[in-house]
């Protein structure tokens, strides 16, 4: 059995904890691969690898390590269906998806390769006389990231071409689900002429994690996760001496109102609810219809698409939505359909009954596409972040009625409206507590050069991911006030310096 295990200074490394889990393939079912999971000591070597490498990688021009991310972005775009191949065959995503998450993490490296103009600094001449000021942005020392199963390369590059691209040197762990995609990112950086120990990969669980929060050389943390594990990374990182991003679940809502193009808006709700099988985080999982009447037309356009929808393995190219990624989650998924039915809302379309004919892939991990209609705020299918391909409708009577809908809930990551009335579009966008908006747009995830995060139980941090914000997580800014001598001398002051 193949063990996957970690890189660190520039170099595949074996584990040695003795720890392992299996890595399964979710569209047959079967074991692929056997992870390391590392041991305090192994994350311990990845930060020392990582600390000694930072002198000499924060004293390169911005320039040079620009040049380095350059040289990643192209291998990047040739071997762009190696990767998304190793994503598909852990996570169980279809291959074109699989692509677009390689594609969205590759905007961000080209966001980094600019860093030397992101790096620029402000200066003001004669703040007082014969003084100036200016100010720049310093690189941190070691940072570290824990990411998810669901986008194994892409939420990794929302933080280390940043990072990198700063001066930092970087610590990864990766999903144990999906391992595989961060050792090829790791070997790919190093081929582009990274120096040894700028990234490493640590594999690994829990253990893991504490071990990043706990290091004292470690001075930040990016995470992407569960609201749960998000908090208790942002306590424990803070309690820690540490700067820490975090950013937890969600519960998008889709709101489609009366004048609304309803073939647009059903189109946009099947990619955006039953993509990736659903386990997104910019995943939309409720419609708010405006009126019965737009709830009833809605269905009908949608019922039929659900029930089309073609599921199979990535290795099949017409499949438009794969398996979840653990039986574990299957059942997770199915249990919460089945207590939305007890709570009284309707199934439209009840996935659960889908099962995969398709030979050797019986045993994964599929589900159908779901549609539940009249779906309240006390039910679990609306409070819970389902993580699987369930579209769940709340029917409301007007507009402020959905906003106040969304409001309600705890997490407010991204939303959209459907709507062909620029003031409605227009009011949404400036009213909604929600950190990223879209209009007729149904996942409003932000292009690199602008930073993605949501409000309330969706993120802890005062920053957002990539974009200036990351740039700004990433460093810590000095200012630089300075006088030259003129040849004349004075007598000590002891006085408040006014600088006049």
């Amino acid at each position: 059995m193949t063990e996957i295990g970690h890189y660190i200074s520039g170099a595949r490394t074996a584990g040695t904890s003795g720890n392992t889990q299996p890595v399964y393939n979710p569209a047959t079912g079967d074991v692929a691969a056997e992870v390391a999971l590392a041991s305090r000591s192994e994350v311990d070597a990845a930060v020392a690898a990582a600390k000694e490498a930072f002198p000499d990688w924060s004293g390169q021009t911005p320039l040079k390590r620009a040049r380095v991310l350059s040289r990643f972005k192209t291998i990047l775009w040739e071997r762009m269906a190696e990767l998304a191949e190793a994503i598909s065959a852990e996570h169980g995503k279809t291959h074109e998806d699989a692509l677009g998450e390689v594609t969205r993490g590759l905007e961000v490296v080209e966001f980094a390769v600019g860093i030397p103009t992101h790096l620029q600094g402000d200066f003001s001449a004669n703040v007082g006389s014969g003084v100036d000021s200016y100010s720049v942005r310093s690189p941190l020392g070691v940072v570290a990231g824990i990411t998810p199963f669901n986008f194994p390369a892409m939420v990794p590059m929302w933080m280390f071409p940043v990072a990198l691209a700063c001066g930092n040197t970087f610590v990864l762990k990766p999903s144990e689900r999906d391992p595989s995609a961060s050792l090829l990112i790791a070997e790919w950086l190093t081929e582009a002429g990274l120096p040894d120990g700028v990234f490493n990969v640590v594999q690994g669980g829990k253990e893991a994690v504490d071990a990043l929060l706990e290091n004292p050389d470690v001075r930040a943390i990016s995470f992407v996760g569960s609201t749960p594990i998000a908090k208790y990374i942002h306590r424990t990182g803070t309690a820690n001496g540490k700067r820490v991003q975090a950013l937890g679940g969600a519960k998008n809502h889709a709101v489609i109102m009366p004048d609304a193009d309803l073939d647009m808006a059903a189109n946009a709700l099947m990619g955006a609810a039953f993509g990736s099988a659903g386990e997104r985080c910019m995943a939309v999982s409720v419609a708010v219809p405006v009126t019965d009447a737009v709830a009833d037309a809605l269905i009908e356009k949608l019922v039929p698409k659900i029930e089309a929808l073609k599921i199979g393995p990535s290795t099949d190219s017409a499949s438009e939505m794969g398996p979840l990624v653990t039986k574990e989650h299957l059942e997770k998924v199915r249990g919460l359909i089945g207590r939305g039915e007890e709570e009284g809302a309707q199934i439209v379309v009840d996935g659960r009954d889908f099962r995969q004919d398709k030979q050797g892939f019986e045993n994964g991990y599929y589900i159908g596409g779901t549609l539940i209609d009249r779906v309240e705020p006390e039910m679990d299918v609306w409070k819970e972040e389902i993580f699987g391909p369930v579209l769940s409708m709340v029917r409301r009577a007007s507009y402020q009625e959905a906003v106040d809908l969304i409001h309600a809930h705890n997490y407010a990551n991204g939303t959209a409206i459907f709507t062909r009335d620029g003031d409605a579009g227009r009011r949404f966008a400036q009213d909604i507590e929600v950190g990223m908006v879209g209009v007729n747009v149904p996942i409003p995830v932000p292009m690199a050069f602008h930073s993605f995060g949501g409000w309330k139980d969706s993120i802890f941090s005062d920053h957002a991911m990539h974009g200036m914000e990351g740039v700004r997580f990433y460093t810590r800014i000095k200012t630089t006030t300075m006088r030259w001598p003129t040849g004349v001398r004075t007598d000590a002051e002891f006085s408040m310096p006014t600088l006049g």
